[in-house]
């Protein structure tokens, strides 16, 4: 006995000395394990360092409480999970999951306050016991840092995606949402974007909703050519002070001591993001008595700038059997103008056909007008195209009447033969060569450059889709159309084309991220209920009564053994 208490005395002060031993490392060295096939609890190295910038508390309040339905559980645990993480590496993150609704007393205000932020929320069904109800659910997050308070959303809402088609996008885009937003209430901005006027470039107004969403990360200004005529040396280098420059559908052309300015600018690291209608049209034009308009190209005297960086923009128009819809008058009702939905060709409704993580995961982006961007062999540019037309889609040359009669025709397969997938936005990267290489310049400067360094610019063949609609005097948000409420993803496209091209740290990159959330395939349950329902109830009730036979048998053999002896 004594020596029995001895021994386990022994070994209970061992493991103690081993258990203390243990922890005294782990508040030392700190390290998490993920066993998961697709490692969906590792941060990026990106996201990591970003977290460790947090000196100060920063507080995440995620308003993804309550009782949800199995669909919205998995984005709530799959949001814990990860916060957790964040606050893991570094505890001065501090998350609380909240329930903004819960007192029915302030139900009213709160979702008032709610909606005044942007933060609209979603109705779902849920079921308990048989019986159904409605639940708001407020797919949002809040994240506040000192004086600085930036919103996240949470579910990703695509047109046409099932809910766990959603979730699994959305779960898939958490870890940059949230990166993103820590880094801009953190992070001083550093980068000047310039939004070029002067050539007719879309007005203030139908550009807000854009500039007002990237002012939260980088300073904004507009930068106008005109002065490039009296002093283009001047305006040269008071340009090369942005990191960014954004041609937002200019109308006029643009004179040789402009495209000198600009493509000095490109030699010498600035960005550029393009967006341009190389055919004039546009659907105001379209409504008059007759509903017809013609088109016609649109050089902007740009074909040789582009032509030097290996791509074409052809003037041509692009008509697409994926399309987006337009509301036209179709009679009365009474005094009432009754109005009917129409998918619109022109207007080609384009999904991310490559994996780039400016695309990647993002809705729709809808185009008005848009046409095919040619890539020509140029060994020195990288090109990628980020979004392309479907393959039943086809162009039409111009001059061309454009009437809305051609809301009627029908699909005619042999018009699509060659497969369409036309080029509509494309990434440029690379050493830009001086369009003015071995030309005379426009205006002499002593710091002319032949070669640039490598730099990277977008060019987007539609001035329209950086274009917000207007309701009343006030702008509503990019991509929303609101004639047939429908949201697209215009938003998140450009900001992510802008996010690329300043991006220095790599954060656009965890878009790249791949997140495979094992969901049941409710099909398949509800066509084999019985037999599943079978395995699963019966199979652990066969595995438990053969156990208990071998276990009985087994039993009896021994303690009959025993009773022969």
């Amino acid at each position: 006995m004594k020596n029995s208490f001895l021994n386990n005395s022994k070994n209970l002060f061992a493991t103690l000395i081993v258990l203390v031993a243990v922890n005294w490392l782990g508040s030392i060295y700190f390290s998490r394990f993920d066993l998961t096939q697709d490692k969906r609890f590792t941060l990026s190295q990106t996201t990591l360092n970003i977290i460790k910038t947090v000196d100060k508390p920063l507080i995440i309040d995620v308003f993804l409480e309550g009782n949800y339905p199995p669909e919205f559980k998995r984005l709530q645990t799959e949001t814990k999970q990860l916060l957790e993480e964040f606050s893991a590496y570094n505890s001065n993150i501090i998350v609380g999951f909240t329930n903004p609704i819960e007192d029915e007393s302030t139900q009213v205000e709160t979702m008032q306050e709610f909606y005044k932020n942007g933060m609209q929320p979603l109705s779902i069904t849920v079921e308990d016991k048989g019986k159904q109800s409605q639940e708001v659910v407020f797919p949002w997050a809040i994240a506040n840092f000192e004086q600085q308070t930036t919103k996240v959303a949470l579910l990703k809402n695509f047109m046409g995606a099932s809910t766990d088609q959603k979730v699994e996008s959305s779960v898939q885009h958490l870890e940059f949402a949230f990166a993103e937003a820590i880094q801009k209430i953190t992070v001083p901005k550093a980068k000047k974007i310039a939004i070029i006027k002067g050539n007719g470039e879309l007005l203030d107004p139908y550009l807000f909703d854009f500039v007002n969403g990237i002012r939260e990360s980088y300073f904004i200004g507009q930068f106008t050519l005109d002065s490039v005529s009296s002093q283009p040396q001047k305006t040269a280098k008071e340009l090369r002070e942005f990191d960014l420059a954004i041609i937002a559908k200019p109308t006029q052309d643009f004179s040789e001591q402009e495209k000198q300015v600009l493509d000095q600018y490109i030699i010498n690291g600035g960005k550029t993001l393009w967006m341009l209608d190389a055919v004039k049209a546009d659907m105001d034009s379209l409504y008059n008595e007759n509903g017809a308009m013609y088109s016609f190209a649109q050089t902007l005297n740009l074909n040789d700038f582009f032509f030097k960086y290996g791509i074409r923009m052809n003037p041509l128009l692009i008509k697409d059997e994926i399309a987006t819809p337009i509301k036209l008058a179709s009679g009365n009702l009474g005094s009432e103008t009754q109005y009917e939905t129409y998918m619109w060709k022109y207007a080609p409704f384009v999904y991310p056909s490559t994996n780039h993580p400016i695309v990647k995961n993002i809705e729709g982006v809808k185009f008005d007008f848009t046409s095919p961007i040619e890539l020509l062999e140029n060994k020195e540019i990288t090109k990628t195209p980020l979004l392309q037309t479907s393959e039943y889609s086809k162009t039409v040359a111009t001059p061309a009447q454009i009437t809305l009669d051609e809301i009627g025709e029908e699909a005619v397969p042999d018009e699509y033969k060659n497969g369409g997938k036309f080029n509509v936005a494309v990434l440029l990267e690379g050493p830009f060569t001086s369009v003015y290489k071995n030309r005379i310049l426009p205006f002499k400067t002593s710091d002319f450059k032949e070669k640039g360094v490598l730099n990277k610019m977008i060019i987007i063949s539609d001035g329209d889709v950086i274009k917000n609609q207007i309701n009343k005097g006030q702008p509503l948000e990019l991509g929303y159309d609101k004639w047939t409420n429908s949201l697209f993803g215009n938003k998140e496209f450009l900001n992510n084309c802008v996010n690329y091209l300043l991006d220095d740290n790599g954060l656009i990159n965890i878009r790249s991220k791949e997140v495979k959330l094992a969901l049941l395939d409710k099909q398949k349950i509800h066509t084999d209920y019985t037999s599943i329902q079978l395995f699963l109830v019966g199979l652990p009730l066969i595995v438990l009564l053969l156990f208990g036979l071998v276990f009985n048998y087994n039993r009896k053999r021994k303690y009959a053994r025993k009773t022969n002896i």
